[in-house]
């Protein structure tokens, strides 16, 4: 886990969600592809506790998170969901991701292949695109409560 926020550090965002001093979920963006052509997309990942479900904080996290990566000039965000998460695509969609398609059985895990979903959230519109500005410049005018 320390090694995926230190790749995900300095030039991504990495946001931790805690309650009474306990972590309960995580979201975070990264690259998109090696490519200088796709420097303006990011991938964003969001885990939640199962314990802490339907509480909220997969919702406050991505509210946190994506207007991050807006803010930095990311021009699209990418989503992930293995099949089936009728919930991760319920949130998804809350927020105005879009579905772009399904890779059938691209993935092996808990002893069997899942099929994943992948999801698009238009976010800074600008052409011709700014300059991806870091997180790490503009890390201070995050809101410490969500």
């Amino acid at each position: 886990m320390a090694s995926r926020i230190t790749a995900t550090l300095p030039p991504h965002p990495y946001l931790v969600a805690e309650v009474e001093g306990n972590v309960v979920g995580y979201a975070y963006a990264s690259e998109h592809r090696a490519r200088e052509a796709y420097r303006w997309s990011a991938d964003v990942t969001v885990y939640v506790d199962p314990a802490v479900h339907r509480k909220g904080v997969g919702r406050a996290l991505y509210q946190q998170l994506l207007p991050v990566l807006e803010k930095q000039g990311i021009h699209a965000a990418y989503a992930g969901i293995a099949l089936p998460n009728a919930g991760s695509i319920g949130i998804h969609e809350a927020l105005g991701f879009t579905h772009i398609g399904t890779y059938p059985e691209v993935g092996f895990k808990h002893g069997q292949w899942h099929s994943v979903d992948y999801w698009r959230k238009p976010l800074c519109a600008v052409t011709p695109p700014i300059e991806i500005i870091p997180f790490s410049e503009i890390k201070g005018e995050l809101r410490n409560q969500v």
